[in-house]
């Protein structure tokens, strides 16, 4: 299987019930129809942004299942899997290839802080065992440790990794990371706030968060980008730029989950350690989106 990755694809949060005990699938599945009717490239459940390091590993497995189920193939499903245990990663990979995803996404291996050559073997050891392509999510931020450059041009050896979710934050690193690849795998935004920043250097699209909220917008706006239509593309960049740093005013998917439940369709509801965005912060993140209106 192939995917010619580029668009949006929405990083998706993981709605929560019963003060955080269980999973709201009655929310989840008009999350994803919203994003199926904005005609997103595809969505991601079980990231950093779908709260994977607090759900139980069943949780997991039944979330990337329900996830194929309920979008039926109308659009692309690309599983988070990735683990700072390979022999974990591995085990979550070939499940959510068994149970229909269309690719997967490897982070970082996160507080081991393991060294380049570590980092190789792990990424290699999973993508050989998965029967789908293969997203590496780099992001120092979150895992303490950058993929370097020359470490992804290594990797390019095994075939099916196809894409790079590219959240260091650094332009000069998306820069290095398009010239050494050559076009070999896709390099995709892993922070909205930079999408044009990275389109501009050859980027395909945006894993995004704020698209949880307005796909419609950010359809369009990574579309126009697509088309060297920069100038629009920036047009509707900038009426969103408060919001998507707004998201990001506490730990990712606090706010997100708020502003979805300022729109009433998902609980604002986090699972501990993080805690449930609110108070004048989150009163400022309404007038934010009172500003924007509903999505169009």
């Amino acid at each position: 299987m192939t995917i010619d990755f580029h668009g949006v694809y929405t990083a998706i949060i993981t709605p929560f019930q019963n003060e955080g005990r269980s999973i709201d699938y009655g929310a989840y599945r008009e999350l994803i129809e919203r994003q199926v009717a904005a005609g997103v490239a595809g969505v991601v459940p079980c990231g950093t942004t779908g709260e994977s390091p607090t759900l139980t590993h069943p949780e997991h497995r039944e979330l990337i299942r329900k996830t194929v189920e309920l979008v039926a193939g109308r659009t692309k499903v690309i599983a988070g899997t990735g683990s700072n245990s390979t022999a974990e990663a591995v085990a979550l990979t070939e499940e959510a290839c068994g149970d229909g995803a269309d690719a997967v996404m490897l982070v970082n291996p996160y507080y081991n802080k393991p060294s380049q050559e570590g980092m190789f073997r792990h990424f290699k050891l999973v993508a050989e065992a998965s029967k789908v392509p293969v997203v590496l999510y780099n992001i120092k931020g979150r895992t303490a440790i950058n993929l370097e450059v020359d470490t992804l041009v290594r990797l390019l050896e095994v075939p099916n990794i196809a894409a790079v979710k590219e959240a260091s934050g650094d332009p000069g690193q998306m820069a290095r990371v398009q010239r050494a690849c050559n076009g070999r795998v896709a390099m995709l935004s892993g922070d909205d706030n930079i999408t044009p920043a990275l389109m501009g250097l050859g980027g395909r699209g945006v894993i995004s968060v704020a698209s949880n909220i307005y796909p419609k917008r950010l359809v369009r706006m990574v579309n126009h980008y697509l088309a060297q239509e920069f100038e629009a593309g920036n047009k509707v960049f900038y009426e969103l730029l408060d919001f998507m740093n707004a998201l990001f005013w506490d730990s990712n998917p606090g706010p997100v989950k708020a502003a979805a439940s300022v729109l009433g369709f998902a609980s604002a509801a986090v699972r501990l350690p993080l805690v449930t965005f609110e108070g004048p912060q989150r009163d400022r993140l309404k007038e934010l989106m009172d500003q924007l209106g509903e999505d169009r």
